[in-house]
């Protein structure tokens, strides 16, 4: 417990830095951004384009005190925060979700740009977020690819049910079967390339994490290439906890009081497709990872369903990952308890 005059002090300090910091706020789309610059108690309003002419015109704008704070808005956002940290401004992304529910917290009912762009500026003067730092040009091409593979594999899904769905019919139409079997063959050859391509991206920039990575029971080629993909090289994390979190794959307890008592689940907030891809190797991991397999045995025996016992060792897999990420090490069977994860 800290004492009255280190609290003054920590007052002092955050409050110093608030009146020395102006937080520009910036609610951005395809076209156009809108921006609030925040000065004391006042706000200035602005609209550019979202291309180089309106990126420069808004440099001329800022001062070296000023942050750049602004929603981590699908791509559209990314060229903005690049330009502006190369040019030597603070920038902080935040998540949408996260201004969001700051809104909702003020209670404001209007839904503009320009109050969005000032809501992200008051953010900002309020939860001071940390600086943003761009991806490097590989990862991003890594994203691309992962985000390409994602839509093939999904087409493709829906051709295959669209062929099993023409194949039963009582008259079948030969074109249209020969139509959609080349289209899959088509699909499965660009999965092939790309996955080619994202594994030698890989391999070049975190070969030995990958090597690490894949030693591991249960963690295949595909649900390595993701873990390493999604977690920036695991740059982005320091605990498996945040990266469980990130996933979607960490508990959410839901209790209030003496007579609201839900079950507990996953928050299932974070990525998808990587969620799925581990609970795929659980089904693997539980049979060939001691430590995966004592697990869900354990939890099995203690009368909880196998759906939460694989999901706790997808939890389990990604701590492991975690851990061999961060140690540099090779996996080891019955490894030692006391290792922090």
């Amino acid at each position: 417990m800290i004492s009255d005059k280190q609290f003054l002090l920590q007052f002092i300090l955050k409050n110093k830095y608030m009146i020395s910091v102006n937080y520009v706020g910036v609610d951005i789309s395809k076209a156009y951004f809108d921006v609030a610059i925040r000065n004391n108690e006042r706000y200035s309003y602005h609209k550019f384009s979202n291309d180089k002419k309106g990126f420069n015109t808004f440099k001329g704008l800022l001062k070296d005190n000023q942050q750049v704070v602004m929603e981590a808005s699908g791509p559209y956002y990314l060229s903005l925060a690049r330009f502006l940290y190369q040019e030597g401004f603070t920038v902080s992304v935040v998540n949408p979700l996260v201004i969001r529910r700051f809104c909702q917290m003020r209670l404001t009912r209007a839904k503009t740009d320009k109050k969005d762009s000032r809501m992200i500026a008051e953010y900002g003067y309020t939860e001071q977020p940390v600086g943003w730092k761009p991806e490097a040009n590989y990862m991003l091409e890594l994203r691309q690819l992962q985000a390409a593979t994602d839509l093939m594999n999904k087409s493709r899904t829906g051709f295959l049910r669209q062929l099993q769905a023409l194949q039963i019919n009582p008259h079948v139409c030969e074109e249209a079967i020969c139509s959609i079997k080349k289209a899959i063959e088509k699909l499965e050859k660009e999965l092939l390339k790309l996955e080619a391509l994202m594994l030698k991206l890989i391999k070049t920039n975190h070969g030995e994490m990958y090597s690490r990575l894949h030693s591991i029971p249960g963690l295949g080629k595909r649900s390595t290439m993701l873990l390493i993909v999604l977690s920036g090289g695991f740059s982005k994390f320091n605990s498996s906890k945040q990266l469980s979190s990130y996933i979607g794959l960490s508990p959410r307890i839901f209790e209030s009081g003496s007579s609201v008592k839900g079950r507990a689940r996953i928050t299932k907030m974070g990525m998808s497709k990587i969620r799925a891809v581990l609970y795929v190797c659980a089904w693997s991991a539980k049979r060939c990872n001691a430590a995966c397999k004592a697990l869900y045995e354990r939890l099995v025996a203690k009368g909880k369903a196998k759906r939460q016992a694989l999901i706790a060792v997808a939890n389990k897999l990604i701590k492991q990952a975690f851990a061999i990420a961060k140690s540099q090490t090779l996996f080891i069977e019955n490894y030692s308890k006391n290792t922090c994860f």
